[in-house]
């Protein structure tokens, strides 16, 4: 989860010095230019921390013999007095009287800095003028109007800030499944370079695939005796914004962004999807978070035990241990144990008598079942399939054979037809579908979709670069269609004589104003007009949902899909998207398995908007996965010919 608590000093993890890396004395000096701002310092006083701050975050040398060769002082940004500090923290531990100043400044306007666009000067300003020291409080005021009063607010200063309030409050839920795992893997890599650590894996709900991730859980196999050297060489790395808690089987910390390997990029998005998640405020967030992640530190011959169990999910593990009950078995994050052997015992005392099982698979034997992929452990009937050999051959990325709904440079994408082509060429795929956005999608004043003249254009484009490609013998085509707004009452844009020349249409909802102040019967009717179209093929982003952005509209999606069905029975290619987009994931995966029983293609569309992410479609994947999908239920699996066929 993202930590946006009170700030404190650091406290030492280490028995001899330096007792605290750069990157923590770098925050430190930071923090306490803020906290100075906060209290109306000395303007140079400020000035000296934030200079020392900026210093010793992209300084080369080693900080500690710096201090102890006493040439501190010769770096340029760093005077005698926080010279002295460092040396103090370094050396000690300790960081002279900067303590009263965290304690004396009130944690509620610690806790408003985390505002996007909010900042020290203005916190102080809000204090003294309406005595305002928590982000309840400021909320209370400007919904009250009273903000916009103020001398260098007004009106839309006060909703900046309320709408900043409502990022803040959807950044410190959970995170998004491409930027949790992003932290997940590079921790879970971070751990297993550790000396003394056998073997790391993430687990959780990271590794089930989740569309977003609250914590992360490491689970590491770790012999008793290099416990202590394992736990405190985590403790000591950079990476750890803070401790919360470290015994003899787990370290609990919250990371810090520092410990990915690269900036966050974004990457290029949607216009509505930039906006929906808070735009250059949210990178800027996203960018300089944190998550709480926890490392379990067990014996090696309990390792596949706890694995399993902190896989999850909580449903998933109480049917494990029923079955196991009713085997006369007891099953924890130890081991799979006798009741006649355990009997008072537990723990890892218990786990001597434990079935052995150094994989899951071998767990799961125990049980008499086939091994579960982490995807489907959520109650969904996955124990009984797995009793009876039922489990479905889960759809992989290097199935797909390509996909169809991305956009270029007509529309709002930045990449050419020949990038994009080239793009899927080189992820050896025989199809690409092209989808830029039809012509009434507007979005800040400005059009962002294409005029059926220009779109038809890029159609003849297209067969020309097809006929290059098929005189020279390479298996590639790419598709052209257009992602086609569905208008209020089901109707889709632009005229049917140019929707009938084009080899897809991806009909999708982009007015979500209107959509969102309707009720759902309204929505599900317009929806059905619009995929009982017979131009319309896939219908996109069904929902309408930004994760940590804004909720869908309301919709009956199984009346939706029942009616795809009942079309694709008489013969209609109808298809229902899974938006690949780590921001949309739409349609959500605990609808895929009714989709798929009423006889409805599904697709994954990356709906990529540059070259890269095009390879979103991985996220598309797991989504997939999530929903019991194999390679048959997908039209991306399917070859270009095939696909050419099957469009014609």
């Amino acid at each position: 989860m993202v930590s946006m608590k009170s700030w404190t000093l650091p406290k030492s993890r280490r028995d001899d010095p330096p007792h605290y890396s750069k990157a923590q004395v770098a925050t430190v000096l930071e923090q306490v230019a803020t906290l100075l701002k906060l209290t109306d310092a000395n303007p140079f006083r400020i000035r000296a921390y934030e200079n020392g701050s900026r210093t010793i975050a992209s300084i080369e040398q080693d900080l500690w013999e710096l201090s102890t060769s006493g040439k501190m002082t010769e770096v340029k940004g760093i005077g005698k007095g926080i010279a002295s500090l460092i040396g103090e923290a370094l050396g000690e531990g300790t960081w002279g009287d900067l303590q009263k100043l965290y304690d004396d400044t009130p944690a509620g306007m610690i806790e408003m800095l985390a505002i996007p666009g909010l900042g020290p000067k203005r916190i102080k300003q809000l204090h003294d003028e309406l005595g305002i020291d928590s982000i309840a409080e400021l909320s209370t005021v400007c919904h009250e109007g009273g903000v916009e009063k103020l001398d260098g607010f007004g009106a839309k200063s006060q909703q900046k800030i309320l709408d900043g309030i409502d990022l803040l409050a959807r950044f410190q839920g959970r995170r998004r499944l491409n930027v949790g795992l992003l932290y997940g893997e590079a921790f879970e890599a971070l751990v297993a370079r550790i000396k003394g650590v056998e073997h790391a894996q993430l687990a959780g709900s990271a590794r089930r695939r989740r569309e977003t991730i609250g914590d992360l859980d490491i689970v590491a196999a770790v012999r008793p005796e290099n416990v202590d050297a394992v736990t405190k060489a985590i403790l000591n790395t950079p990476n750890i914004a803070e401790v919360k808690g470290a015994g003899d089987s787990k370290v609990s910390v919250i990371l810090e962004a520092s410990i990915l390997e690269q900036h966050m990029d974004l990457g290029t998005l949607d216009s509505g999807v930039f906006s929906a998640i808070g735009g250059d405020d949210y990178s800027s967030m996203e960018s300089a978070g944190t998550i709480d992640a926890q490392v379990r530190l067990v014996p090696p011959e309990v390792f596949a035990f706890t694995l399993a169990y902190f896989t999850g999910s909580k449903e998933h593990n109480i049917l494990l241990r029923q079955r196991a009950i009713n085997m006369g078995l007891r099953l924890n994050e130890f081991g799979l144990i006798p009741e006649e052997k355990a009997g008072d015992m537990k723990g890892l005392e218990a786990a001597q008598f434990s079935l052995p099982a150094t994989t899951e698979e071998e767990i799961y034997q125990h049980l008499g079942l086939a091994w579960v992929p982490p995807e489907l452990r959520e109650d969904m009937g996955e124990v009984d399939a797995a009793e009876t050999n039922k489990l479905p051959r889960l759809v992989m990325p290097t199935d797909l054979k390509g996909c169809f709904h991305n956009h270029t440079t007509l529309s709002d994408g930045v990449a050419t037809l020949e990038q994009m082509a080239g793009a899927a060429m080189d992820m050896d795929w025989q199809f690409l579908g092209i989808a830029d956005h039809s012509q009434i999608l507007n979005i800040g004043g400005r059009q962002i979709g294409a005029d059926a003249e220009d779109m038809l254009a890029q159609g003849e484009a297209i067969r020309a670069l097809n006929e290059v490609w098929a005189d020279g013998g390479k298996d590639f085509r790419l598709l052209h269609g257009a992602e086609c707004d569905i208008l209020p009452d089901g109707s889709l844009d632009y005229d049917e004589e140019t929707r009938r020349q084009l080899s897809h249409v991806v009909a999708s909802v982009h007015q979500l104003t209107t959509w969102r102040s309707r009720d759902e019967v309204a929505n599900t009717e317009a929806l059905i007009t619009a995929i009982e179209d017979p131009t319309c093929t896939i219908l996109g982003h069904p929902t309408g949902r930004i994760l940590q952005g804004r909720d869908g509209f309301d919709v009956d999606l199984h009346a939706v899909l029942r009616r795809m069905g009942e079309l694709n029975a008489e013969g209609e290619l109808k298809s229902v998207e899974i938006n690949a987009s780590p921001y949309r994931l739409d349609l959500d995966w605990r609808f895929l398995r009714f989709a798929r029983d009423q006889g409805v293609p599904i697709c994954i569309n990356p709906d990529a908007h540059d070259t890269s992410g095009l390879r979103d479609v991985w996220f598309g994947v797991q989504i997939a996965r999530k929903g019991w999908l194999e390679p048959q239920h997908l039209l991306n699996c399917k070859t270009g010919e095939e696909i050419e066929a099957m469009l014609s």
